[in-house]
């Protein structure tokens, strides 16, 4: 079906700077994303030089888990702030309930990013005698 604003048809060029615009709005709008994303980039960048590759892809998919529910929930926040403005008692709910999301996606990422880290430095201490 096409769109008044977009042509018809499959555009992987669009669709990918489609996704990094969004990854960047999220990234310069959310402190929250922001930095969770530069830990993770240390950790990922440390696995690469170490040549941690389980530890890499781990650290990699728990930080995919973590954006994905950080999006979702800024895309709901911003759905829902959009559709009422005055205080909601089910608009709270639904916030509530994504902000939930979030941080049950954190804790995952924030235990295996200090598991991961502490394997790393172990790592670096054998090296440094």
């Amino acid at each position: 079906m096409a769109s008044k604003f977009r042509k018809s048809g499959y555009h992987p060029i669009r669709k990918l700077k489609v996704i990094l615009a969004g990854l960047h709005i999220a990234i310069a709008t959310e402190f929250s994303v922001a930095y969770k994303v530069i830990l993770s980039v240390v950790v990922l960048v440390i696995a690469v030089i170490f040549s941690q590759w389980p530890d890499l892809i781990f650290i990699f998919l728990v930080t995919g888990l973590m954006l994905i529910a950080e999006l979702f929930n800024s895309a709901i926040e911003g759905l829902c702030d959009f559709l009422e403005q005055q205080y909601d008692e089910k608009i709270r709910a639904i916030k509530d309930i994504s902000a939930a999301a979030v941080g049950i996606s954190i804790l995952i990422w924030a235990v295996a990013l200090i598991f991961e880290s502490h394997h790393l430095w172990s790592l670096f201490n054998l090296l440094i005698p």
